[in-house]
């Protein structure tokens, strides 16, 4: 079979594995999420009966009360722009965090250093906001099971500053208080460090009252959620949007639809946390380790909330304890996300080829370290594949120079036998075995590059580092396409310049495929982003240098024969 047809029957046959995998991740029906039984809350009492270190789970009364009020009805969330307890501003080297004082809910977080567009540098994104058209909101409390101090969400807060920075200093803790009638006094504190998009909060109860206080921590990530809306000419769309959780073993996101038709998706876990992506950026809640958690993600309208429901402790007259949980708001910075908790990292989603992008990942950065340039960085580890693969691409490299060199013998059978096929196969196959010409040879680089193409496109798109990453001259943004489409245009001049090294196909229909397929690889490659398509460029360029030095080998070796 000729080279070329199995050339572009593998690309065609990869672009629909492509296709398909995309419409299963995307539209195939999901497994049923297992979810909690809906029966009536026990008391206070039968809870502490059938199990003296939990509290009553929480039914959808309970989630309900502890959610965001809602004026408007259940269907349209409103939440008010102008909250009306007071909040105390946070600023550090990178965040600008805004906590309402009404429970300590973090209602507000910029991220400083990364704008929404390069052509808008003060306006930057906001990963958490009291607006319901981008609503987010991390909310910590206690739940008590006896009456009395319940310093939950609506519980107000006090502190003693109304703002505060972290100015030339390593770590920032800003402390609430509040004092209840019955003696048991919360702190609550939140700890910021330099460069650092973790927060830790801490609650200490301290029992001063007469009786034994008994309760559990909860954490609340409440997200706006609406359908994503995808286009072929903007690549970020295809980027996950919503809540991700971790049971413990695995990692899974959540879709609006799937929620909305199955219902909350609830799970227990030592391990577990949740989540809520939105491209390169995420905000999650980490409990403490080893600690029995229960969790539920359910989404009501605009709105999807995600809760965390720990163990009931006690805390006798006298005696204090303190809660922890790990808050984590800004880029997906897999450093800083390992520092937390190693399965964090599997929010940076690349796919089914997470097996070659994740070492392709960590040799960009290697690399990065070194040149302080992820365009250069992105050559560079291109020539290091290349170099990688010399020897296998060497071997098919000759196959094709050979092919190459049998052009005119071969049109000479075409023309012999050109009424007779199967006495033209016979001939061929001859041919082939009789100069040791592999034709299929012809399809192994492109074969090669195309798992490292979509690793490559993967890594681009999820990889908060290069987001905003600029190469040179025109090239700002290697995470977004070529705003004058000048690197499409020198990709597809290269591959029509590799092609002329190549034996053209002896039929004239393949032969105009063939012509046509740079043509086509520039439209397509025209709304990758600037880096994959540098790629691209860069490897057709190298594998040009390579069958041309190949070619020139091969005719001196057919020369020196001949001689």
């Amino acid at each position: 079979m000729d080279n070329q047809r199995l050339l572009v029957w593998a690309f065609f046959g990869l672009m629909g594995w492509i296709t398909y995998q995309t419409w299963v991740q995307d539209y195939a029906p999901k497994p049923v999420a297992a979810t909690t039984a809906q029966v009536e809350p026990l008391t206070t009492n039968e809870a502490e009966a059938a199990n003296p270190g939990e509290l009553p789970e929480l039914q959808a009364a309970d989630d309900e009360a502890l959610d965001v009020p809602m004026p408007g009805g259940e269907e349209t969330p409103v939440v008010t722009a102008a909250p009306t307890a007071p909040s105390i501003r946070v600023t550090t080297d990178v965040l600008d965090i805004h906590i309402s004082t009404e429970g300590g809910t973090l209602q507000s977080a910029s991220l400083i250093a990364y704008p929404v567009a390069k052509d808008q540098p003060n306006t930057l994104v906001r990963l958490l906001s009291t607006d319901a058209s981008n609503l987010g909101l991390i909310r910590t409390g206690l739940r008590t099971v006896e009456e009395g101090n319940k310093p939950n969400y609506r519980k107000r807060f006090s502190a003693p500053a109304s703002s505060y920075e972290l100015g030339g200093a390593d770590e920032l803790v800003v402390t609430l208080t509040q004092r209840g009638d019955d003696g048991v006094n919360v702190e609550k504190r939140f700890r910021f460090t330099r460069g650092n998009y973790t927060i830790g909060v801490e609650q200490e109860v301290s029992n001063g009252g007469e009786g034994l206080w008994r309760g559990a921590e909860y954490a609340q990530l409440i997200r706006v959620s609406k359908e994503q809306e995808r286009s072929m000419f903007d690549v970020d769309s295809y980027s996950f949007a919503g809540p991700i959780v971790y049971d413990g073993d695995k990692s899974e996101k959540l879709k609006r639809g799937d929620l909305m038709d199955d219902g909350a998706y609830d799970f227990k876990s030592q391990a577990g946390w949740v989540g809520s992506i939105q491209h390169h950026f995420l905000s999650a809640v980490v409990p403490a380790a080893a600690t029995e958690q229960s969790y539920r993600v359910s989404v009501r309208g605009d709105r999807a909330t995600s809760s965390i429901t720990g163990q009931a402790h006690s805390v006798a007259p006298g005696a204090s304890r303190t809660f922890t949980t790990t808050l984590f708001v800004g880029p997906k910075l897999q450093s800083q996300l390992k520092e937390i908790d190693g399965s964090l990292t599997l929010t940076v989603d690349y796919g089914w080829l997470t097996i070659i992008s994740n070492p392709l990942f960590m040799l960009l950065g290697f690399v990065f370290n070194y040149v302080g340039n992820w365009g250069v960085a992105i050559i560079l580890v291109t020539l290091l594949i290349k170099l990688a693969f010399y020897k296998l691409t060497e071997s098919s490299g000759r196959s094709m120079a050979k092919m190459r060199n049998l052009q005119p013998r071969m049109k000479a059978m075409q023309d012999r036998y050109k009424d007779d096929k199967p006495a033209l196969s016979a001939a061929m196959m001859e041919l082939y075995k009789r100069e040791k010409v592999n034709p299929a040879a012809g399809c192994l680089p492109i074969l090669i590059q195309m798992p490292f193409f979509l690793a490559f496109y993967w890594v681009l798109l999820e990889s908060v580092e290069m987001r905003q990453a600029p190469f040179a001259l025109w090239i700002t943004d290697l995470s977004t396409k070529d705003p004058y489409f000048i690197l499409p245009l020198i990709m597809g001049a290269a591959m029509f310049m590799q092609q002329k090294l190549n034996p053209a196909p002896a039929d004239p229909v393949q032969a105009k495929v063939m012509q046509i397929m740079p043509i086509m690889f520039t439209a397509f490659f025209a709304f990758f982003p600037s880096g994959l398509v540098l790629y691209w460029v860069t490897n057709t360029l190298l594998s040009i240098a390579q069958q041309w030095k190949i070619n020139k080998v091969v005719e001196q070796e057919a020369k020196e024969k001949k001689h």
